[in-house]
């Protein structure tokens, strides 16, 4: 298929680690570096942070492509989340202070967290509405989707949205330059459990360790980008 990807091992304890698959034909990738997770406790560990740069339709672009800490211990494993939305706010910080407030930047991943919690919310400050977004602010057109009740993930007859797509404001400014268009979560029936007890589930590979040939419990999330023809 003429793919390329970005992937480097994590410290992971469960070898799970993040990655970027990329057409090299349309992304040309110029560097990548990976931010690690460093929390206030120094004996837990969880995936490094990647962040890529590039040029697409001659346009420079940034992709951070994240895996927050787990839910596992409900909300007392919050402050794991917001940790990683802190290096990562940091990281946005960064990039627009070196190249101004036009830094085109995609913030990507599982984040575990919804785009109402406050690792979403407050820390990353990612903002529902684009008129709210300042200077080398966020924008989560997720936060919409989630308020219509879409999903990326189900979890005990619940949806969650934690599969997220936050876009930073130089790509929602000048309408001649490559700029954001929409977001979606592709939800076709394919990708959906038709039958048993997970019958609207997303149809994933393995169920209770039986290989039922599906794609994975989250679905795919989606952003388009546009920008005028030269």
């Amino acid at each position: 298929m003429g793919l390329a990807i970005v992937h480097e091992d994590s410290p992971d304890r469960r070898g799970i680690d993040v990655a970027m698959l990329y057409n090299p034909r349309l992304f040309h990738l110029d560097g990548y570096r990976l931010i690690p997770y460093v929390g206030e406790d120094s004996g837990y560990v969880s995936r490094d942070h990647l962040l890529a740069s590039g040029t697409l339709a001659g346009e420079r672009l940034h992709l951070m492509v994240g895996h927050w800490p787990s839910r596992y211990g409900g909300d007392k494993s919050s402050h794991l989340r917001e940790r990683a939305a802190a290096i990562v706010w940091a990281a946005a910080d960064s990039l627009c202070e070196a190249e101004g407030d036009k830094t085109r930047l995609l913030i990507m991943g599982d984040l575990n967290d919804d785009p109402t919690n406050r690792s979403v919310r407050k820390v990353l400050n990612a903002r529902k509405q684009i008129g709210e977004v300042r200077e080398c602010g966020l924008y989560n057109p997720m936060w919409r989707l989630y308020e219509l009740g879409v999903g990326s993930l189900a979890y005990q007859g619940k949806w969650s949205l934690f599969d997220q797509i936050i876009v930073s404001h130089g790509l929602l400014q000048d309408p001649t330059q490559l700029r954001y268009w929409k977001t979606e979560v592709f939800n076709r029936s394919f990708l959906i459990q038709q039958e048993g007890s997970n019958r609207g589930y997303p149809r994933r590979t393995f169920s209770n360790n039986t290989f039922i040939n599906g794609y994975s419990d989250h679905l795919p999330v989606l952003v388009y980008l546009i920008r005028e023809r030269q």
